[in-house]
């Protein structure tokens, strides 16, 4: 086995380094062969070592193997699924993952939120936004490395929300609370501007470095995943604008301590 070209940090992830010659590495697991020969010349294009496999069990033994950097995971394969999948690779090393599937399921889509995706597409996509959203996702990962390895700059309350920049860790009630990275960043990103609405494109811009509309699915699914662990009625939505994030009372606004 390949020595893994990763280091842990806070966030649960591992930090992006390149593969001898500079090279990200990236696992592409997808049954349909002419999707996968599709993202894998535009991922090559990019400048990203591919692999690739076709099935679940496929999958998993290729991530052990090779340590990839990032999985593009379809949700439908044989063998067993892409959520399995996900389970798998991330309890033996976590890495970012951008999910696949051919059905527009809410219901999907927060599950695969649930075992540790970072991201998701329907398809069918354009390969120029998947590049772009796998950009994205692999520069996160290198901000989170970073901000693990700056000095403690204080942890954000908001009545029984703390949000620990330094160790990027949340806390509800005294209790712990797994976030992704994105649904940290997220939460992050709302609970600066306490009970302002941030519209949709406001957030993707800021979270996702997308500077269009395109994704506003994606935001919608990540907010449903952060309510359902850190309390529904902690972030309000806006219809037709976006969201916010609830405090307790006016006087219970953002205060850094120890900053």
């Amino acid at each position: 086995m390949e020595q893994s070209n990763t280091t842990p940090t806070h966030n649960g992830h591992a930090a992006v380094a390149a593969a001898p010659g500079g090279q990200r590495r990236i696992l592409v697991v997808e049954d349909d062969q002419t999707i996968v020969d599709a993202i894998s010349i535009r991922l090559r294009a990019e400048g990203f070592q591919v692999q690739t496999a076709t099935d679940g069990p496929g999958a998993v033994d290729t991530a052990e193997a090779w340590q990839p950097d990032l999985l593009i995971l379809d949700i439908m394969l044989p063998g067993f699924d892409g959520l399995e999948v996900c389970r798998r690779v991330q309890a033996q090393r976590p890495l970012p993952v951008l999910m696949l599937t051919a059905r527009d399921d809410e219901t999907d889509m927060l599950v695969g939120l649930g075992v540790g995706a970072d991201d998701y597409m329907t398809k069918p996509f354009s390969m120029r936004e998947l590049a772009a959203r796998v950009h994205v996702l692999l520069r996160r990962v290198e901000r989170a490395a970073l901000a693990a390895h700056t000095p403690r700059t204080g942890t954000l309350r908001l009545g029984e929300l703390e949000v620990d920049h330094a160790q990027r860790r949340v806390r509800v009630n005294g209790e712990d609370v797994h976030l992704t990275p994105t649904e940290f960043d997220l939460l992050v990103c709302l609970a600066h501007s306490p009970r302002a609405v941030l519209s949709r494109e406001q957030l993707l811009a800021e979270v996702w470095d997308w500077a269009d509309a395109s994704g506003t699915r994606t935001v919608d699914s990540h907010i449903k995943a952060l309510r359902r662990k850190i309390g529904a009625e902690r972030i309000r939505t806006v219809h037709g604008v976006g969201y916010a994030l609830e405090t307790p009372t006016p006087a219970a606004s953002a205060a850094a301590d120890g900053a």
